[in-house]
């Protein structure tokens, strides 16, 4: 029989929540640059802004639950970063800026900070 323990299960839900935010990341990412290739009218700048915004609005959630075990000034800036791209994202889907590149470099930073 197999025994674990409580550390090394708790271990292992980190590194796979941690592969599930790298692998949205990772989608968002792909989004913003098709949209980014097809301009900022094109049906995939509009999926990509839903997805991103839905995406950081979720992050946003989790950092800011008293149940989150980062450190507290780690997530205060991770929130500072959301509100940035989700604001981002809003004036993109209001064609008040055209900022995909913006959005992707931060997201790829916040993806390699998750390795």
């Amino acid at each position: 029989m197999y025994q674990f323990s409580y550390a090394d299960v708790q271990e292992d839900g980190v590194a796979e929540a941690r592969e599930r935010e790298r692998e949205a990341i990772n989608h968002s990412i792909s989004l913003l640059n098709a949209a980014k290739a097809s301009g900022i009218e094109s049906r995939e700048a509009v999926e990509a802004v839903y997805f991103v915004s839905r995406l950081w609005v979720r992050f946003v959630e989790d950092l800011a639950s008293p149940d989150n075990q980062l450190e507290k000034e780690l997530r205060a800036n991770l929130i500072s970063i959301g509100i940035w791209v989700i604001k981002e994202s809003e004036r993109i889907r209001q064609r008040e800026s055209d900022n995909f590149q913006g959005i992707i470099d931060i997201s790829m930073i916040i993806r390699d900070g998750l390795k």
